[in-house]
C-alpha cells in the first residue's frame, strides 16, 4: 500500500461514515480486513508516521483552542482524529495550524477532535487476520518532546495571538485541562 492508498481508505471511509469519527474507524477496520496482512502493516506505518509527525507544538496549541484544552491523552486521540479528516486537512493543518479554523468548516464541538480508535484499526484489523498482535513497525518512536516551539497553553494572549483565526471562530480556552 503506497501513500495515496493510504489517503484513499481514509478519505472513502470518512465518506461513507458521514464524517462520524466512530464509523469512520468501523469501516477502516471492516476494510483493511478484506486485504492481506502486509497490506495492514503499510496501513500502519502510514498511519503511525503520520502520527508522529503531527507531534508538534503549534497543531497542540490548535488542538488546545478547538477542544477547549487538550491533555496528552486528547492530543494523541486528536492526532489520530485529524489524520481521519485526510490528506487535505492533515497537510493544511501541518503547514498552518491556524487554518484549521477554515479547513473544518462543520466542525462540531460534540463530536469531532478526538477519535483515539482511528490509532487501532491496523492493531484489530491484523489481529483479526491472523490470530496474532500487530508486530513492531520498525519506525522510530515518538520523540519525547513535541517539535517546535512550546506554547504557554494557561497564556490566553499568547493562544489569541497565534491562532487568530481558531480563537476568533471557537474562543480562547480558559488554562490547561485537567
Amino acid at each position: 500500500m503506497d501513500e495515496t492508498e493510504f489517503w484513499e481508505l481514509v478519505d472513502s471511509s470518512r465518506e461513507a461514515a458521514a464524517g462520524d469519527p466512530e464509523d469512520q474507524s468501523d469501516l477502516l477496520v471492516e476494510r483493511l480486513v478484506r486485504m492481506d496482512p502486509d497490506s495492514v502493516l503499510d496501513f500502519a506505518r502510514h498511519f503511525e508516521a503520520r502520527f508522529n509527525r503531527a507531534y508538534r507544538w503549534d497543531l497542540w496549541g490548535a488542538a488546545w483552542v478547538l477542544l477547549d484544552g487538550a491533555s496528552d491523552d486528547a492530543f494523541d486521540a486528536f492526532r489520530c482524529w485529524l489524520i481521519g479528516q485526510g490528506r487535505e486537512v492533515f497537510e493544511g493543518a501541518l503547514h498552518e495550524p491556524d487554518d484549521l479554523a477554515e479547513l473544518l468548516p462543520d466542525f462540531d464541538e460534540e463530536r469531532d477532535g478526538d477519535c483515539e480508535d482511528l490509532g487501532f484499526v491496523a492493531d484489530e484489523a491484523y489481529e483479526q487476520l491472523t490470530g496474532t498482535v500487530l508486530p513492531d513497525l520498525g519506525l522510530p518512536s515518538r520523540p519525547d518532546e513535541p517539535e517546535g516551539e512550546p506554547l504557554d497553553f494557561e497564556n490566553a494572549a499568547v493562544l489569541a495571538d497565534r491562532f487568530r483565526k481558531l480563537t476568533g471562530r471557537f474562543g480562547t480556552p480558559p488554562g490547561p485541562a485537567a
